[in-house]
């Protein structure tokens, strides 16, 4: 019996099958014996034998995914999945059946030898999956730019890499977040890699000049996602019931909401649907405009269509291959969508297109329908987990008085109609702030924090109050540019007058901060500030749709404009030369960061959710995102919140106590690397801490408060567009940044 009925899937495409599939059978599997995958023992255990191969049929699924390639590339598309599926089953049966992480490790380390970004394979084979990684590296990779086997070379080693966390997971019997799955399941499940080979598929690259922007991500992590969520509901039987598997997001949606399995399935598929919504939302209004911005050429505007319209050919034909392999539970394997839902037969596809529509509905509409300035009331503030002590510097009444000081020489008290004033910038106390976050700094560096965090809880009022109640994007995308101008790189680039509190404010902390670093570090500083500066728009965006965002979009983007690559920047400026770079990129820094970043954001949304809600008509709370997902009321959503928050933390602690002395040992760091990585995650101690007394201490978000500052606006001074004051802020400081809404 299986362990839930399979949900209704939102499926707004017909699949379509390539004709060349009976020629992609026949190749691959002469080509899996030839590579030894088919009742060749490895370490006395048979991974697969003939039948397993039919019957998971992989070239079934890559004839559904890939409709419109020759019979040549689908054949070796098919072959690369027959790999990758041979190399997860391999790893279950050697090395997740009976853990074994130092055997894993050794073998994953060796297998980026056998796909060089550049020059020929020098390592001999040793297994079927080297041997197979090897020939198709070689058959692939000749065809391609330099920028395209970079990435592909980058999302195969993720895809290898990452299974040692949940072999990790398995030996520890720990069960991720949900947060931290749909991270880490994007990496391990390789959709990202899947998407490289949609591009080898129509035989077109994305433009490498916008392959790393911001609705060309989202297409491949929408992607992403929906295909990984959709493998989970398939295969939670398999993995769950029989491999004993942690990593499935099912599982962890009904243990993280204490909720049965057929609810937990349920949610996984709305937030599938959710991530397609997204997907198709990015596609219509993101990408547009971004062909035009960079001036793309009809080649690659012809890519970058394909390359979408692949996405969604392998969404649907995915969706098939699912329902009739044996792999999975699907009912006995010959089920389809057409037999579960509706009428069959040639001619059909529509009225399911049309039903699943219909069915998914509700959902995209209460995105766009949520009745701005809702009367909410006073939501209780739950108990916070917070296991660290609060330190706080002793140059912080100085420093509160020269905050003032500078805010009044950068003009901010006399712009007209003024954000802020005296009393509102006393009352919102942010040197208070800074003083949790760096209970070390000098009083130079105080001040600069504390300017830095004044400076962006400002331009972040400023932008939807300005700019949001007029429904103008183009000014704010005008006013955006004009600011990134006051950020040179060159100290001989002249920059234009500033003509504002917010150009003179940037001005004037870039030369303070920027000014005594090195270039490549000031490079990167620029663009921490910059993508901060952009997410804003992304949030006036939003405004403007009256769009509450999709949960993980939310997450994603709420770290910028929370400030976290300005936080990351400026931590490993102030670390010098002591750590290698590349272990900032490792799995372990990244959760240590993201995890510390997520639990002060979502902090942030409980404390400012009536000001926003009821005062602002705002949109980007996580309160309100979770509220419209599980479609709950907003004691319900706070409950969540705050227990994401807590599993945040113990992400957190887990990262430090277990993942970071692993870290040292794995890259061999030296005493002063070590020392300085400890150092940073007793400096995001601080920060998390100093971040919650703030807001335990100021006023910026009490009854009275917003009362006062919250009166009916005069909109006669603006226009008669939609009204709201705006969201996240962001906060600096010598080891970091941080938001307040």
């Amino acid at each position: 019996m299986q362990p839930f009925q399979l949900p209704e899937f939102y499926m707004p495409y017909p699949a379509r099958l390539n004709p060349n599939l009976e020629q992609a059978r026949t190749h691959s599997k002469a080509w899996a014996y030839e590579m030894d995958m088919i009742d060749v023992p490895q370490h006395g255990t048979v991974i697969w034998d003939e039948h397993d191969l039919d019957s998971h049929d992989y070239a079934l699924l890559c004839a559904y995914t890939h409709p419109d390639c020759d019979s040549t590339t689908l054949d070796l598309i098919t072959d690369w999945y027959v790999w990758v599926f041979y190399f997860d089953d391999h790893f279950v049966e050697l090395y997740k059946r009976n853990p074994d992480l130092a055997g894993a490790k050794e073998y994953l380390d060796r297998l980026p030898a056998f796909m060089p970004v550049d020059g020929p394979i020098t390592e001999t084979p040793a297994n079927p999956v080297e041997r197979g990684l090897a020939d198709l590296w070689t058959r692939t990779v000749g065809s391609h730019s330099a920028d395209w086997r970079r990435r592909y070379a980058y999302n195969t080693k993720h895809l290898l890499d990452e299974s040692l966390w949940e072999l990790a997971n398995i030996s520890e019997n720990r069960l991720s977040n949900p947060i931290e799955y749909i991270e880490m399941r994007r990496k391990v499940g390789g959709a990202p890699w899947s998407a490289n080979l949609v591009e080898h598929a129509t035989g077109l690259e994305v433009p490498a000049s916008i392959a790393s922007t911001r609705p060309l991500e989202v297409l491949r992590d929408t992607f992403s996602d929906a295909v990984h969520l959709r493998n989970d509901l398939f295969s939670y039987e398999r993995e769950v019931l029989d491999e004993g598997e942690l990593s499935n997001g099912v599982l962890v949606f009904e243990k993280f909401l204490d909720i049965p399995t057929q609810d937990a399935a349920e949610a996984v598929n709305d937030l599938l649907t959710s991530r397609l919504h997204q997907f198709e939302h990015t596609a219509l209004t993101e990408v547009p405009p971004l062909l035009d911005e960079h001036g793309i050429d009809p080649e690659g505007r012809l890519a970058v269509l394909a390359y979408a319209k692949g996405l969604q050919d392998w969404q649907s034909g995915g969706h098939e291959w699912h329902m009739r392999s044996s792999r999975y539970m699907n009912g006995g394997g010959q089920a389809t969508p057409s037999s579960l839902n509706g009428p069959n037969g040639l001619g059909t596809s529509a009225a399911h297109i049309t039903s699943s529509l219909l069915s998914t509905a509700p959902q995209r509409i209460r995105s766009f329908t949520h009745p701005q300035f809702t009367p909410v009331g006073h939501l209780p503030l739950p108990k916070f987990y917070m296991p660290f002590k609060l330190s706080l510097s002793p140059h912080l009444d100085t420093s509160r008085e020269h905050v003032i000081t500078w805010l009044r020489e950068m003009g901010v008290f006399d712009e007209v109609p003024y954000v802020w004033n005296e009393k509102k910038a006393r009352n919102y106390d942010l040197p208070l702030c800074s003083a949790g976050l760096d209970p070390d700094a000098t009083l130079e560096e105080l001040d600069l924090s504390a300017a830095w965090l004044a400076w962006g809880t400002y331009g972040d009022d400023y932008y939807p109050l300005v700019f949001g109640r007029t429904v103008d994007f183009a000014a704010g995308k005008a006013c955006t540019e004009r600011l990134k101008q006051f950020m040179p790189i060159e100290s001989t680039t002249s920059t234009p007058p500033p003509v504002s509190a917010m150009e003179r404010g940037l001005a004037d902390l870039w030369h303070r901060t920027a000014g005594p670093m090195p270039l490549d570090a000031r490079k990167m500083f620029r663009d921490a500030v910059e993508v901060m500066l952009d997410s804003w728009l992304w949030e006036l965006k939003n405004q403007h749709e009256n769009r509450v965002p999709d949960p993980v979009d939310y997450v994603e983007m709420r770290r910028k404009t929370f400030g976290a690559d300005l936080t990351t920047s400026l931590c490993r400026f102030s670390h010098g030369k002591s750590v290698p770079p590349e272990i900032y990129r490792t799995r372990t820094i990244q959760n240590m960061e993201n995890s510390a970043i997520d639990y002060a954001a979502m902090l942030n949304d409980i404390f400012s959710y009536q000001k926003e809600i009821q005062y602002e008509g705002e949109v980007h709370n996580a309160v309100l995102v979770v509220q419209n997902f599980l479609n709950c009321d907003m004691t319900r959503a706070a409950a969540v919140v705050n227990n994401l928050m807590t599993a945040r933390m113990r992400q957190f602690e887990h990262t430090v106590d277990i993942e970071l002395p692993v870290l040292f040992e794995d890259y061999r760091l030296d005493a002063e690397a070590r020392s300085t990585l400890t150092r940073y995650a007793d400096e995001l101690k601080d920060w998390m801490a100093g971040i919650l007394n703030w807001h335990e201490g100021c006023v910026r978000y009490t009854e009275n408060d917003l009362r006062e500052n919250f009166a009916p606006p005069k909109l006669s001074a603006f226009s008669s567009g939609p009204i709201g004051l705006g969201t996240s802020a962001a906060r600096l400081r010598k080891a970091g940044v941080g938001a307040a809404r």
